[in-house]
């Protein structure tokens, strides 16, 4: 089969469309045929090994996996012997964590981490939503803790994890701010936000609206600022650091770290986000999806073997929403 395969850390080029052996599902296993791949800003971390202390997971002195990409969607083509809640020729997608391999023609994956695709989506489409929609979920529903009423801020509405961030909190029934630049405003408030907040312009951490969660995507401001837009009784929910260029040791852990060791001290809930890949939330997905609350936006979509250049145009950070492979 064809696949994008990494053999050493660095920029694109070291990314090459290459021939390898189709994987064979163990007994907990299931084969699919990728039809479409979604690209996450964890895909050029893993394949710059950026920050340098995460190659203590992903491989010290190359990548332990070879090939690149988590997110997929694509049809059973064979399922082992223990396999139960899937058959061939079912409709499925996922997301595969560090493992990777998502980035070919075939994948194995572990029972535990697909599910049917919506019946309402593109397999384009339902590749979005894995490690994108699940961050949101969590981030949110479970973390979060959001519920009708809730008023919400998502900072970084126009990425990835953002635009899926604010259809779920229309969904869980809350009141939206999203915060964005210029040239996003529209995009955002097409998707249900109730107020665009244009950064460029405005700034939320120093007007007067308070918020129930704050759903912090980018880790621009400093914990401060961003206390300053709860309520007294508000929930900081950290994801990441978008605004990290990468080439550092540790990355954008700081801020987190920050917020750990603050959380103890303030009233405010002030939470660091970690997502898991599985089945219940893809299910939850899904039902979001097909009930006509949760539909992904896709920017570009690139052939298999144009994965580098997906990529180069995903980390310049140029990409709104998702970047989609087709294979």
């Amino acid at each position: 089969m064809k696949a994008i395969v990494q053999d050493r850390y660095g920029p694109p080029e070291t990314l090459t469309l290459a021939g390898v052996d189709t994987p064979v599902p163990a007994d907990d296993e299931v084969l699919v045929q990728v039809e479409a791949a979604a690209l996450n800003a964890y895909d050029w971390h893993a394949m710059r090994g950026d920050p340098r202390m995460a190659r203590l997971a992903m491989g010290r002195s190359r990548p332990r996996a070879r090939i690149r990409g988590r997110d997929f969607a694509g049809r059973v083509e064979a399922v082992g012997a223990r396999v139960r809640q899937v058959r061939p020729g079912d409709a499925v997608f996922g997301d595969l964590g560090d493992a990777n391999g998502a980035f070919a023609e075939y994948v194995c994956v572990p029972e535990t981490l697909v599910a049917p695709q919506p019946a309402n989506l593109t397999p384009q489409q339902a590749a979005a939503l894995p490690l994108a929609g699940v961050t949101a979920l969590t981030g949110l529903r479970d973390v979060g803790r959001v519920e009708p009423g809730h008023r919400v801020l998502v900072n970084g509405a126009s990425g990835g994890v953002g635009t899926l961030a604010v259809q779920l909190a229309k969904a869980l029934g809350a009141t939206v701010t999203a915060v964005c630049s210029t040239r996003n405003v529209d995009l955002v408030r097409s998707l249900g936000a109730d107020r665009v907040v244009d950064y460029t312009r405005d700034d939320f951490t120093r007007d007067d609206r308070r918020h129930d969660v704050v759903f912090d995507l980018v880790g621009n401001r400093s914990l401060t600022a961003l206390r300053r837009a709860l309520t007294p009784t508000g929930t900081l929910v950290l994801s990441g650091g978008g605004v990290y260029r990468g080439g550092s040791l540790v990355g954008p852990v700081w801020l987190l770290t920050r917020g750990q060791l603050l959380a103890p001290f303030v009233r405010h809930r002030i939470v660091t986000l970690t997502a898991v890949p599985g089945r219940q939330h893809l299910d939850a997905l899904r039902a979001y999806a097909e009930a006509g609350r949760l539909t992904p936006v896709i920017d570009r979509t690139y052939p298999l073997h144009e994965v580098p250049e997906a990529i180069r145009y995903l980390e310049g950070e140029h990409a709104r929403a998702k970047v989609v492979i087709t294979v």
